[in-house]
């Protein structure tokens, strides 16, 4: 007995259902029913796999049985027993019924037989792909989510860039030229001690937050979060046209956005950032259980050093002269004096970065 696959089999006439159930049973688990409405009970009761209904039946017809049935019990495959003048009906059984076949009355012991074994073979495909289609999905879900939390201590556009690309033009490291910036808080080593560490957390993200939002509309990438410092690149991992100015508009909304972070944490705060640009080697650094997306080189160092030259000043930003001259012509700056720098024997010409420039620039 194949008693995997259940069929039901709906006919108002006891003798019908008394030969088919006697003619089937060797082979089929058979149920049952003398109308619609009970073989809507023992669908909702059994796992049946295929329904056969005779169209005349006085409560409910065939035809209107079958359109209860798919959409509650889609995977059921459905057959429909009719006499040749019910050509309307065959219609809108296979219109609204979706039926798998009809079969005209008497039914035939071997066609039947047939029939249902095609319908055995079917429903089991179905219920197959369906667990298959529903395996992939939940794998598909768990990688969404690794994906997702992937993205969390990886750079979005890292991911999406490797993705794309396979994996080896970023793995590999490569040259790129770009516009790196430093931000770092004044005084919030300070600030923090006078802080419950729960707060401090919350402050920290809600910063990070913040600003990465603000890096991230200017073309950035947010390459490390280091205590109360940013660093982030501009032109890298995706190449931009335009790295050094991306870089200056960003930072003039930083200090922008800056007046939010200070309403939502209720601390008076001030900030400094240095942007450099030029060459840097760009990839992923480590070992083989812990990488880290970088970029390292002396522009890089140059942007931090730069940065640290606003430490004495609240909310600067000092731009290197690289930058400087891409974007003299859209922002304003002030000229300061060359400054020394860790690591570097000549002064460095520096430029304080004021705002975007209103009127056209003149030569």
């Amino acid at each position: 007995m194949k008693d995997t696959f259940s069929v039901l089999f709906v006919d108002d006439e006891e003798y019908n259902l008394i030969a088919f159930k006697a003619t089937f049973r060797k082979d089929y688990k058979i149920f049952t029913a003398k109308s619609g409405k009970k073989a809507l009970e023992v669908l909702r009761k059994e796992n049946i796999g295929l329904i056969i209904t005779d169209q005349r039946m006085p409560e409910m017809t065939g035809v209107e049985l079958l359109e209860l049935v798919v959409p509650e019990f889609p995977d059921v495959i459905r057959i429909i027993l009719t006499g040749f003048s019910d050509v309307e009906a065959i219609i809108n059984a296979i219109n609204n019924g979706q039926v798998f076949r009809y079969i005209t009355k008497p039914w035939d012991e071997v066609e039947l037989k047939m029939t249902m074994e095609n319908a055995r073979r079917i429903y089991g495909l179905q219920i197959k792909n369906k667990q298959l289609i529903e395996e992939m999905q939940q794998k598909v879900s768990e990688q969404e989510k690794m994906l997702k939390l992937f993205q969390k201590y990886v750079p979005e556009v890292v991911v999406n860039e490797t993705l794309k690309q396979g994996g080896s033009p970023i793995f590999e490291g490569e040259t790129r030229y770009v516009a790196v910036l430093f931000s770092d808080l004044r005084g919030f080593t300070t600030m923090s001690e006078n802080m419950e560490p729960q707060k401090v957390v919350k402050f920290l993200n809600n910063y990070y937050s913040i600003m990465s939002n603000v890096i991230k509309r200017h073309n950035g990438t947010v390459m490390q979060f280091v205590g109360d410092e940013i660093f982030a690149s501009f032109g890298a991992p995706v190449n931009q046209p335009d790295p050094e100015k991306d870089a200056v508009y960003c930072a003039l909304e930083m200090m922008e956005n800056l007046k939010e972070l200070q309403v939502v944490s209720g601390q008076k705060i001030s900030m400094g950032i240095g942007i450099n640009a030029g060459e840097v080697i760009t990839g992923n650094l480590g070992s083989e259980d812990r990488i880290n997306y970088c970029a390292t080189g002396d522009t890089v160092n140059t942007g931090k050093r730069i940065e640290m030259l606003t430490k004495s000043m609240d909310n600067t930003i000092y731009i290197s002269e690289p930058v400087y001259q891409i974007v003299k012509e859209m922002v304003e700056t002030e000229s300061i004096p060359p400054q020394m720098v860790k690591g570097k024997k000549e002064p460095l010409v520096v430029y304080k970065l004021m705002s975007r420039r209103t009127v056209p620039f003149e030569n």
